[in-house]
């Protein structure tokens, strides 16, 4: 990159999250390339202000005026504009003087944002799966239409693109194949995994992430929804695609090819990795993650996820093969039972079941309109609470 280039006006959004942190580190690393232009944080404003005091964004997003009060009292930065609601979030995403997005909120909350972003023709780095989830038809033709990049985050997505083509699928791909954890409980009972803890479930492995996403990767869920993402990403089916748990974290994905290769990608389970790809795209950088040590006892295992124990990633192929809203409905209903399983009102093994009722009793339509999610999203998560009252 010449040093007379102007910087690469990034907007995180959910900046506090551990996606969020690990996008700060990588983009400190290189202060004359990358400058950050906007920020997002939803609760935890001690850390939004130690962001602002080191990388004076333009604009900080929170949700309310109460946050804003808070973060007002927290830093005196003159220069950085706190705006309130979720209408901010798709204005900084969108805005003109931005060139990329990470858009790393979880849950639902993130779908509009990245909408923005991919409708105002922007590099999209696509950390929060929902938006896929929910609404991956919409997404990817906003995409299509306007000439945005989407480059995807998540680990396993973004080492399937470094295994394709050009991120292309109809090059002699037989199948992709995606990798799991299998998270803290691969090895437990059914009668085990009643007596789940959330402190248990929160407890993962090899990822350090935030507590709804490690109780998704405990049950499978998290390896479903990405397989959902991994359909509309790389135009494939639920058949396309093999789900391999592999303990070690050390292969992110694997793309098979009709010519017998198998291709992985392989590093450190350091989100730093995928990050510092998506920025500087094509281009390579310094990460700042570990690196592999192969002359040390390092170990690579693989098994056959358990669809019985972990119903949660046969449901999300469910929704993907029934298709139309059957996805947002079932990530509904997931992030109602996650929260109630957080809160303890009901058990680890309740989640499948619940969220496999809700699917059930759901009528599934073809989307059409953001504002139709809205009201099936809504509708399951009803459904989904007044499951967990019984």
């Amino acid at each position: 990159m010449s040093s007379l280039a102007s910087p690469v006006q990034v907007s995180i959004l959910g900046a506090t999250g551990s996606i969020g942190q690990s996008t700060l580190d990588v983009i400190a690393r290189y202060p004359d390339r990358f400058q950050v232009f906007a920020l997002s944080g939803h609760s935890n404003m001690a850390q939004l202000a130690r962001d602002i005091k080191a990388f004076s964004p333009r604009f900080v997003v929170v949700p309310n005026n109460e946050r804003r009060l808070e973060l007002q009292r927290l830093t005196d930065a003159a220069e950085t504009e706190i705006l309130v609601g979720e209408q901010a979030l798709s204005d900084v995403a969108s805005a003109p003087e931005v060139d990329a997005v990470m858009a790393s909120i979880v849950g639902a909350a993130g779908l509009d944002s990245s909408l923005s972003a991919a409708k105002a023709g922007k590099k999209l780095l696509l950390a929060n799966k929902e938006s896929l989830v929910v609404a991956g038809a919409l997404l990817m033709d906003a995409v299509a239409h306007s000439g945005a990049q989407l480059m995807p985050i998540d680990s396993e997505h973004n080492a399937i693109f470094q295994c394709l083509p050009n991120g292309q699928t109809n090059q002699g791909v037989e199948s992709v194949l995606l990798t799991a954890s299998g998270g803290p409980f691969r090895e437990f009972s059914l009668e085990q995994l009643a007596h789940v803890t959330p402190e248990q479930a929160v407890a993962h492995p090899n990822w350090s992430m935030g507590r709804k996403i490690s109780v998704d990767s405990a049950t499978l869920m998290n390896k479903g929804l990405e397989l959902i993402e991994a359909c509309w990403l790389f135009d494939l089916t639920p058949a396309d695609i093999e789900v391999v748990v592999h303990p070690q974290s050390v292969i992110h994905s694997m793309v098979r090819y009709v010519d017998g290769s198998v291709i992985s990608q392989m590093g450190a389970p350091d989100m730093r990795t995928p990050i510092a790809y998506g920025l500087a795209y094509p281009e390579r950088i310094v990460s700042g993650s570990d690196r592999l040590q192969f002359t040390s006892a390092l170990q690579l295992s693989f098994d056959q996820p358990d669809r019985v124990r972990f119903p949660c990633l046969r449901l999300a192929e469910d929704a993907m093969r029934l298709g139309g809203t059957a996805p947002a409905i079932l990530n509904a209903a997931n992030e109602i039972t996650v929260a109630a399983f957080l809160n303890r009102r009901i058990g680890f093994t309740e989640i499948a079941r619940i969220n496999e009722q809700v699917l059930t009793d759901s009528n599934i339509e073809t989307v059409e309109s953001v504002e139709q999610l809205r009201d099936v999203d809504q509708r399951a998560r009803q459904l989904a609470a007044a499951a967990v009252e019984v």
